[in-house]
């Protein structure tokens, strides 16, 4: 027997000891947990659900492009290969329709398909696992109501070794454990609210939180993290010089994740679409505890070091620099950056130019900048793209420019780091 096939048949003893060993102490939370019915009745019980998978975000993945609500078939990209997200419709051929209340349960809280079969946690059940099992059925109940969709679900295109589903008892022994979120006994019933949201439904470890290479979420919680496979960088939400989320009028704030943009700072990128799609149809009472939540979590941390460039470099790429914000960004931005609110953001000390990350900003200068259209602010302002007037030199002279005038201070960019960024469609 060769050793690499002595190496597969360990591997597969491993594999096949360890997940005997995790389902043997895994419980039938169906049973642990049983749907207590509700006195609500459907049609309220099915508004519930339609809130809750609105604060889910269940509509952003399960719902591509030009498809109907919630037929699945959006693509994923990961390191680990390209996932599609299931159709959730009430189809029974290719959707949920043949799914029973307690099937949607074990999906959520333990990432357990209908089948039997280990859920990838691309499927965010690292999260969902702390919803209720009241807001389980809720939601269950919601999307058994929409209109269902015959689209077949589309297979996975992983890479060796992430596309053998039986590693996911491995994966899932070191990183994952199904818990209910409970309420903290210090804490009042709004700051609970805003943690069971923040932590739970909204999921927002899944993007703000550093992941090791096995993409399982092991960084401070809510840190921030560089989102390699959207080129994009979810920033700290407990750091308060990245997230100004301690100083920051809480009004200012509640509107900013309600409406995408506020005084004080606005959204981009992947943001926005949770702004256009999730947010902005929660309730004050649960934006403003979802706040308060994140405002109790708030660190001072540096920016991030950088190697200061020599006066020389500084003076030659400002000179270049200027000269295009001249040309370009003058008019709207003002020449002291003042900018004028709320169609042409302030650029002196705004976090998102000072961030040690470059990726926020490259992206919007190439491929514009578009705060979400809300019901609060349908005709939301936004900057043109620069990729095709501009190139990667005068882009990285530009930011390096707005990154170091005004009292700002940051990182000089290169060209090569814009390049890194051309061609990537804006998420």
């Amino acid at each position: 027997m060769t050793r690499r096939l002595w190496l597969a048949v360990v591997v597969m003893v491993i594999v096949v000891i360890v997940g005997w060993l995790y389902l043997s102490g895994w419980h039938a939370t169906a049973e642990k947990y049983p749907s207590v019915g509700t006195k609500l009745s459907h049609t309220d019980q099915v508004a519930r659900g339609s809130y809750l998978v609105k604060a889910g975000n269940c509509m952003a993945c399960h719902t591509a492009r030009g498809q109907p609500a919630f037929a699945g078939g959006r693509l994923l990209p990961t390191n680990f290969g390209q996932f599609y997200t299931p159709n959730i419709t009430p189809d029974k051929s290719t959707g949920i329709g043949n799914w029973s209340v307690d099937d949607f349960w074990r999906a959520l809280h333990d990432g357990i398909g209908r089948d039997g079969r280990l859920l990838y946690p691309a499927f965010p059940y690292t999260e969902y696992t702390k919803v209720s099992r009241a807001d389980a059925d809720a939601m269950f109940a919601y999307l058994q109501s929409v209109a269902p969709v015959s689209l077949a679900n589309r297979e996975h295109a992983l890479s060796f070794p992430f596309n053998w589903r039986p590693l996911l008892l491995v994966w899932r022994s070191l990183f994952f454990s199904a818990q209910l979120y409970e309420d903290d006994a210090g804490h009042t019933a709004q700051w609970n609210r805003g943690a069971y949201l923040v932590q739970g439904l909204g999921h927002c470890t899944s993007c703000h939180t550093e992941r090791n290479l096995l993409g399982a979420s092991t960084g401070l919680a809510l840190a921030g993290a560089e989102m390699d496979e959207l080129n994009w960088f979810a920033t700290s939400l407990i750091a308060d010089n990245q997230s100004g989320h301690a100083s920051m009028p809480t009004d200012q704030l509640q509107q900013r994740l309600q409406q995408g943009m506020a005084q004080q700072g606005r959204v981009y990128g992947p943001m926005a679409e949770v702004v256009k799609e999730s947010l902005q149809y929660l309730s004050d009472a649960d934006l403003l505890a979802m706040v308060l939540y994140l405002r109790s979590q708030q660190v001072n941390t540096p920016l991030g070091e950088f190697d200061k460039p020599g006066q020389r470099e500084l003076a030659e790429t400002m000179y270049r620099g200027e000269k295009v914000y001249t040309s370009h960004c003058k008019q709207c931005h003002q020449a002291d950056g003042t900018g004028k609110s709320p169609a042409y953001p302030a650029l002196p000390g705004s976090r998102l130019v000072n961030l040690a990350s470059t990726t926020n900003l490259t992206r919007i200068l190439l491929n514009g900048g578009f705060s979400p259209a809300t019901q609060y602010n349908p005709q939301p302002y936004g900057m043109p793209p620069f990729a095709q007037l501009l190139s990667s030199q005068e882009i990285a002279d530009v930011a390096s420019y707005v990154r170091n005038s005004w009292g700002n201070q940051g990182s000089l960019l290169i060209a090569a780091e814009v390049d890194r960024y051309r061609g990537q469609a804006s998420h």
